[in-house]
């Protein structure tokens, strides 16, 4: 919502007024000297996207401080308190600047609306927060993350009581409720140590971080690890207190941590780009797992929430995409529980802007695989239609190419934590057999053939770039280019009125699901390649998924290749 009552000096000129005396008018008066920062602080407000707010931290109504948190968390206080009869939150946040006074706030304006919070008081995995939902019986949840985004960024996602990221109706619920509240007048609070006294906020207890462990363990497929040594790095996040119980419960013959990025620290010292997607961020790692002679080396990004994974392969370190782990372990857990129970009702979830190599692999076992929209939210709903159905247990995996997994069903979210269990049991299977995970990833593609996948990539920063990005997006969607690469664009998907959800190996009597409108196109090509353009749902850009289909590794990467030389061409356009 852009303010459009009074003009952004007006606005600037209140939010001064109210700092009169604050340590935060420094800060305001820096941004007076720089028109470009001072339009972009308060342009607009804050809005919820993919779950939550994410933003730079920073003063005005577009920047996350601890006013747009307490905006925020009045809005949904005043949610809940019209949905829920003594509405319960937990609270948590990761290693970030403003995480501990974010919380606080939180749970001040909570308090101040008579909800009760649970805090947890040092830096939480978010799988652990999305545990917690369940466990304590919330109504809801907040967690303080930017999750890989840079050491400027934080954010402010919402749970529901299923422990899944709010859905596309309950934030728009929640935006409507924020979109009441004035940012000054309307925010009640009561101090953090009254509301600790009162009882309506309380400490977390180790149990819940216990009950989470003893879960994520539960899900183990009781792999010997004792012969596999890996080297480990939470990137100065939340992730090493959990990985290292988990993983020691699991017998590892070695396990080594990054020392330099061991502790939670929010500028990301060694790490300015704390996504284990980047490669100047797996270095570190890497480093550690040469020295040692590791089988794998493995980074979480600071809410733990993903995974990112290095194998040892041939005397070399091969980093592995989203995508191949993905598959690597859809057809390992496939693999051995067709040797046990059977895949007759079982259901494996990823999402539409993930490897279609997903659906080769579940045709393969004859697995019924579901395609849902961009987050992993929806795969938290699938889980819960199959438990609602009283399926539960048909529950096998989920994946996206944005190195998020998931096995149990005790967290709602992709849980990093215990991904790193399952890549090192998968990996000491292989082991066993004289193998490793390039190898088990080689024999995948003599099977379905090859697949390669790349991400493309625009940033359209500043106060227009929303806008610049729909124009673009209006533009595919008048004109869809009818071939890409020398390509015939075969089929064209616009997710935006909404889709039939695709579904591989469905049974007889499964009714269709339908996709939420959401705004993504699909151009699929005459061999079976694919094309998805998206916004992002927390950042200024826009994205550009290719997947390339080639009878071997060469024709497979040219023509991934040309898709990106075609793609580029068309942005510029």
């Amino acid at each position: 919502m852009t303010v459009n009552d009074v003009s952004i000096e007006n606005e600037f000129d209140r939010w001064l007024e109210v700092m009169d005396g604050n340590e935060d008018r420094e800060a305001l008066n820096a941004l007076a000297s720089n028109p470009q920062l001072l339009k972009d602080a308060f342009a607009r407000d804050l809005h919820f996207g993919t779950g939550g707010l994410r933003a730079k931290i920073g003063m005005g109504p577009n920047r996350l401080n601890v006013w747009t948190v307490g905006k925020a968390t009045q809005g949904l206080a005043n949610w809940l308190n019209s949905q829920v009869d003594e509405p319960l939150v937990v609270i948590a946040r990761d290693s970030r600047h403003g995480g501990p006074e974010f919380v606080r706030r939180a749970a001040e304006v909570l308090a101040a609306n008579g909800i009760r919070s649970v805090v947890f008081g040092h830096p939480s995995p978010t799988p652990v927060l999305s545990f917690a939902v369940r466990d304590l019986g919330c109504s809801a949840s907040i967690v303080v993350t930017a999750s890989h985004n840079p050491a400027e960024y934080n954010g402010f996602k919402v749970y529901g009581p299923d422990g899944c990221q709010a859905t596309t109706e309950m934030c728009r619920q929640i935006q409507a409720a924020i979109d009441s509240v004035d940012i000054f007048d309307d925010v009640c609070a009561e101090p953090f140590d009254a509301a600790i006294e009162s009882g309506l906020t309380a400490w977390a207890s180790g149990d819940v971080l216990d009950r989470y462990v003893s879960s994520t363990l539960s899900c183990s497929q009781g792999i010997d690890c004792s012969d596999l040594s890996v080297a480990y790095t939470p990137l100065n996040g939340a992730g090493l207190v959990c990985v290292q119980r988990v993983l020691g419960n699991m017998g590892m013959g070695a396990f080594h941590v990054v020392a330099e990025q061991a502790e939670p620290n929010g500028d990301f010292p060694t790490c300015p780009k704390p996504n284990p997607e980047v490669p100047q961020t797996m270095e570190a790692v890497i480093d550690l797992a040469s020295r040692e002679r590791c089988d794998l080396a493995l980074a979480t990004d600071p809410d733990a929430d993903r995974v990112g994974v290095v194998v040892r392969h041939g005397g070399e370190y091969i980093t592995l995409s989203g995508n191949q782990v993905g598959v690597l372990l859809l057809d390992w857990l496939a693999r051995r529980a067709a040797s046990r129970e059977g895949l007759d009702r079982k259901v494996a979830v990823t999402t539409i802007v993930s490897t279609p190599m997903a659906d080769d692999v579940a045709n393969g076992y004859g697995l019924e695989l579901r395609r849902t929209l961009t987050g992993f939210k929806f795969t938290g709903e699938q889980i819960g239609l199959l438990e609602q159905d009283g399926r539960r247990g048909d529950f096998l995996f989920g994946l996206e190419e944005s190195l998020g997994y998931l096995s149990g069903t005790h967290v709602r979210d992709k849980d990093g934590i215990e991904a790193c269990m399952l890549v090192c049991e998968m990996a000491a299977d292989l082991k066993a057999d004289g193998l490793d995970l390039v190898d088990a990833m080689a024999r995948l593609y003599d099977r379905y053939g090859w697949w390669s996948g790349k991400q493309l990539t625009r940033a359209f920063e500043g106060v227009d770039g929303a806008e610049r990005m729909a124009a673009l997006m209006d533009r595919f969607r008048a004109g869809a280019p009818t071939e890409i690469a020398n390509l015939t664009v075969d089929h064209v998907i616009d997710y935006k009125a909404g889709a039939p959800m695709p579904i591989v190996n469905s049974l007889p009597d499964e009714p269709v699901q339908t996709l939420p409108p959401s705004n993504v196109l699909e151009w699929r090509l005459s061999n079976g390649s694919r094309v998805l353009v998206r916004p992002s749902g927390t950042e200024p850009k826009l994205k550009v998924y290719l997947f390339a289909k080639g009878l071997t590794k060469e024709s497979a990467d040219n023509l991934l290749d040309a898709l990106w030389n075609s793609m580029n061409a068309l942005l510029d356009c």
